[in-house]
C-alpha cells in the first residue's frame, strides 16, 4: 500500500557528488593536505575488527580500479609548521633556505636560488621531525636525525 501523500524530504542538504573532497575539505583534518591522505598504517591496524575490513575491502576496490595507473613510491615524512626566523641552519637548508647577515647588519633570508624572503617572520614551512604516531614497528626515524645523520650512541659503561 502507498502512502497518500508525497514522500517527506530528508531534512539535511542534497547529498554530495563528491563527498569524499567536501568531508576532506570540510575542517583540518589530522594526515591531510592538498593533494593527499595519509593513514598512519599503525593506526589503521589498530582499528577495531569490523572498521579493518570495511578499509581493506575498500583498499581492494581502490586498487583494483587504480591499478594501471604507473604509480610511483611515496616517502611520506612526518613534519610540522615552523615559522622561518625560528629554524637552525640545518633545518633552512632542508627547507632550500638560507639566511646571511648583509652590510647594516641585518639578517636575510634566501631561497635557494637567491631570491630574498620578505617578511620571513610571517613565513611557515613544513620541516621533518620525529613521528609522534605511536607504532608496533620500530619507527627508522626515531635512530636517524630529519637530516638523515645517524645519532651517535654513547657506550653504556655502567
Amino acid at each position: 500500500m502507498y502512502p497518500p501523500g508525497p514522500i517527506p524530504r530528508h531534512p539535511g542538504p542534497p547529498a554530495s557528488g563528491a563527498p569524499v573532497r567536501d568531508f576532506l575539505n570540510s575542517a583540518a583534518r589530522p594526515g591531510v593536505s592538498e593533494g593527499y591522505v595519509v593513514l598512519p598504517r599503525s593506526l589503521a591496524e589498530a582499528m577495531p575488527l569490523p572498521w579493518q575490513q570495511h578499509m581493506a575491502h575498500l583498499l581492494h576496490e581502490f586498487h583494483q580500479v587504480y591499478a594501471h595507473l604507473d604509480w610511483p613510491e611515496y616517502r611520506v615524512v612526518p613534519s610540522r609548521r615552523e615559522r622561518l626566523v625560528d629554524l637552525d641552519e640545518d633545518q633552512l637548508a632542508e627547507v632550500g633556505c638560507m639566511v646571511e647577515i648583509d652590510a647594516e647588519g641585518e639578517l636575510v633570508y634566501r631561497e635557494r636560488n637567491g631570491r630574498r624572503i620578505e617578511n620571513p617572520e610571517r613565513q611557515e614551512v613544513l620541516v621533518s621531525c620525529l613521528d609522534p604516531i605511536p607504532s608496533q614497528h620500530h619507527n627508522a626515524n626515531q635512530d636517524t636525525p630529519p637530516r638523515g645523520f645517524p645519532v651517535q650512541q654513547s657506550p653504556n659503561w655502567g
